[in-house]
């Protein structure tokens, strides 16, 4: 949903940069992409390893700056840069391996390095609010379908989740300090700023 045209273009008009990831929405452009991986010459290469939590991950960032195979592309304001990052994931437990493509376009011209690091940066920060939600809130278990409801209740999830995390008179975890505001009327008003 995030690479659109119109999303690039008022991003470079507000004098910024992006990094959007192309999927099946942008079925063009992202053959466009996959050709170019296909029969250019590779600009620059980064690989990342990381052992965590049972799994063994290793990334490689690889970017071309020629654009030759991509049609229409005055349609993306500024695109200077494609990015194809190949992940391995081996899982300890079962001793199974998992591998993944996915695809960026970009209009700052930098190293595989920075886009390794920005991309994995960025994928963090939605994995670990994902992971609270889903964890303390039970967002994945919500049976809300109806219009706006799940959309609304998430937004105000991420709310309560932002004002616990900015509590720091307890030292616990989010979900005891939301079972604490359940329970101590005095310690809601508190973090609600009464």
């Amino acid at each position: 949903m995030g690479c659109q045209e119109e999303i690039a273009k008022t991003i470079i008009n507000e004098k910024a940069n992006y990094i959007l990831a192309v999927k099946n929405n942008q079925q063009k452009l992202l053959e466009n992409i996959e050709d170019s991986f296909r029969f250019l010459k590779i600009t620059d290469t980064a690989e990342s390893h990381d052992v965590d939590h049972g799994r063994v991950e290793t990334r490689k960032c690889s970017i071309i700056t020629d654009l030759c195979h991509i049609e229409q592309i005055t349609k993306w304001k500024n695109l200077s840069v494609l990015i194809k990052i190949e992940s391995q994931t081996y899982f300890k437990i079962n001793k199974k391996t998992e591998k993944a493509t996915r695809y960026y376009i970009a209009s700052k011209t930098d190293t595989a390095k920075f886009y390794q690091k920005n991309i994995r940066n960025h994928w963090a920060i939605e994995n670990k609010l994902h992971w609270t939600l889903d964890v303390t809130f039970q967002e994945d278990n919500s049976r809300k379908r109806n219009e706006n409801l799940a959309q609304n209740f998430s937004l105000i999830n991420k709310v309560a989740l932002n004002i616990l995390k900015n509590d720091n008179s307890k030292k616990c975890s989010i979900n005891r300090k939301r079972r604490h505001a359940i329970m101590d009327i005095k310690y809601l008003e508190k973090i609600m700023g009464f």
